[in-house]
């Protein structure tokens, strides 16, 4: 309501900035936030300073329970019963003039993690300006500003005459912060997220805290601390998340693929990564498309789990400190923010860019790197596991007491899992293999004969494609133990339960629909997770498991001779009794 109250009183005066408002203009301004204040709570304003105080501090307490807060706290996993503190600290303004002004700086490149100082300010405002993303920051380094110019195409002139930086206009305090934000990373050994207020040419520090980094950024700042000599080997392993070396294995936009795509709008590259969606203007309509990229003018902490189920992030308005940038990089998420070319239209929900106009569920694709926006999908690539994330992984090997293995059944993802650092096959889902093609005819024909001699028929078919499968799966892992096991679910899952699939499956057999349609029937349990499935099913059907083992056998000895070794290790699945598994172990 008060930022509604305040714009609409910057249209009607003409003017864009809030400090553009005369001291009348700010008089009328309070007697209207007074009057918002009586109607949304039904009592007026307080004017007394201690019940203010305590109006603040409870307003902080009641917000732990709130819907935004409950959602972060299980995004994090973070106990609701811990509870929140509230601090009282005296103000300094950093809006009483140009002489004042407030920002927020980073120690090192959150983006990239490079050891650089960097951070915004705004002259005239307020803390909640800078990261509420309604007015353009200013960079506080030259060198930072000149690199945000050079991005937004703004001349060395325009840029000193209109977007200079904190080392430029105000050197003293420029210099002081300078000296402040190194102690800090030093003392706390780590990137600092710092705030800070300048009020009348004196700089006041407002808060420290360990900074939210890119998984990029996490890796090398740790690598480069223990080349260092400031944290050792231990410190650097345990100062990763492990859920954002995640985002180190997540795909980038092909070279080639970005050489094609037509860039539509550039803003600055607030977390890196590459995220292809359909534009979607509200966070509550994310969930809208498979994959989406949530579009706004600028975002606010209501936007929270719309941005966490989005692909990727794109604003208006906004700089590096922003909200959308901050939370976007804490969640590992790609975003461009402060693409200030581009027209947002919430009602007509439409995006205007280079002319053209975007619809909701359009295309687009944003490379978080580079600040660029793309029109349409553009094609990914995957990411290499070398430089600081493959010496951080040595490092891991070093002192890990347990070996990784993976989840994979075909030869692709087992030759994957090698370049990620498996020791091997920890589960190699057998029915994954039946479902396409000619297999899943072979599996339903098998399951659809009523004698012994007809199963052994459709199964002699699945043998060599079993079989080849293992060894393609058994070759990639080269020496490296893999654990098949043998086929788990229950047979209605390979069945058809269309019918036109099941026409389709008689006319191939030569049986008639009303045989297939009692079979399918005959399978139906009613829970088949507990039912006949795993071990039950090889001991029913002995020739299943029988097949399977000298598939996996035949292909282990057909790569001896090739003079590759395979270990394989049979599992049983779902076995209940000892009885079960040594019917099973026999014909194994």
């Amino acid at each position: 309501p008060f930022e509604e109250i305040l714009e609409h009183m910057k249209e009607s005066r003409g003017v864009q900035n809030d400090t553009d408002l005369s001291v009348d203009d700010l008089k009328e301004l309070v007697t209207k936030f007074k009057a918002a204040v009586k109607k949304q709570t039904g009592k007026d304003f307080p004017n007394d300073a201690w019940e203010q105080l305590w109006g603040a501090v409870c307003a902080v307490f009641n917000s732990w329970m709130n819907p935004r807060a409950n959602y972060y706290r299980a995004m994090n996993k973070i106990p609701s019963d811990w509870g929140t503190a509230v601090n009282v600290q005296a103000m300094v303004f950093g809006n009483m003039g140009n002489n004042s002004a407030t920002g927020v700086a980073f120690t090192r490149d959150s983006a990239t993690g490079e050891n650089v100082f960097n951070g915004e300010y705004l002259i005239n405002a307020q803390g909640e300006d800078v990261v509420a993303g309604v007015r353009t920051p200013q960079q506080i380094t030259k060198r930072g500003s000149q690199e945000w110019a050079h991005l937004q195409n703004i001349s060395e002139d325009e840029r000193v005459a209109k977007y200079p930086s904190l080392e430029e206009t105000m050197p003293a305090a420029y210099k002081e912060l300078f000296e402040i934000q190194k102690q800090l990373d030093t003392h706390y050994k780590d990137m600092q997220d710092i705030e800070f207020t300048i009020q009348d040419g004196k700089l006041w520090m407002l808060q420290t805290r360990n900074g939210k980094r890119t998984g990029a950024a996490m890796v090398r700042i740790a690598m480069e601390q223990l080349r260092a000599g400031e944290i050792d080997e231990k410190k650097a392993l345990v100062k990763q998340e492990p859920n954002k070396l995640n985002e180190l294995l997540h795909p980038v936009f092909a070279a080639d693929a970005i050489k094609k795509a037509r860039v539509i709008a550039k803003g600055l590259p607030a977390s890196p990564g590459a995220a292809t969606g359909q534009i979607v203007f509200f966070a509550d309509e994310a969930k809208k498309f498979k994959k989406s990229i949530l579009v706004r003018i600028e975002t606010s902490p209501e936007d929270l789990e719309g941005m966490d189920i989005a692909k990727g992030i794109l604003t208006a308005k906004g700089g590096m400190t922003s909200h959308a940038a901050v939370v976007a990089r804490g969640m590992g998420k790609c975003c461009v923010s402060g693409a200030g070319s581009i027209q947002i239209d919430y009602k007509a929900r439409t995006m205007v860019a280079e002319g053209k106009t975007y619809k909701e569920g359009d295309w687009i694709s944003l490379n978080g790197t580079t600040g660029q926006v793309y029109e349409g999908q553009v094609e990914t690539s995957q990411p290499e596991l070398s430089g600081d994330f493959g010496e951080l992984m040595k490092l891991a090997d070093k002192y890990r007491k347990i070996q990784v293995r993976a989840n994979a059944e075909t030869e692709r993802d087992a030759l994957q899992s090698v370049k990620f650092g498996a020791e091997g096959i920890g589960l190699c889902r057998t029915e994954h293999m039946f479902f396409e093609g000619e297999r899943i005819k072979a599996m339903r024909e098998m399951i659809l004969a009523d004698t012994l001699e007809g199963r052994k028929k459709a199964l002699k078919k699945l043998l060599p494609i079993q079989r080849n499968d293992f060894k393609s799966v058994f070759k990639a892992m080269a020496g490296k133990p893999v654990t098949v096991r043998l086929l788990d679910p229950p047979l209605h899952e390979f069945v058809p339960h269309q019918l036109a699939t099941q026409k389709e499956l008689a006319d191939e057999m030569g049986i008639s629909l009303e045989a297939v349609k009692l079979k399918v029937a005959d399978l139906e349990e009613f829970n088949p997770m507990l039912g006949h499935r795993g071990c039950r099913l090889g001991n029913t059907y002995p020739e299943i498991t029988e097949m399977q083992a000298r598939a996996i056998i035949e292909a282990c000895l057909e790569l001896k001779r090739e003079g590759i070794v395979a270990i394989p290790e049979i599992m049983i699945p779902l076995v209940g009794t000892v009885k079960e598994l040594k019917l099973q172990e026999e014909i194994v």
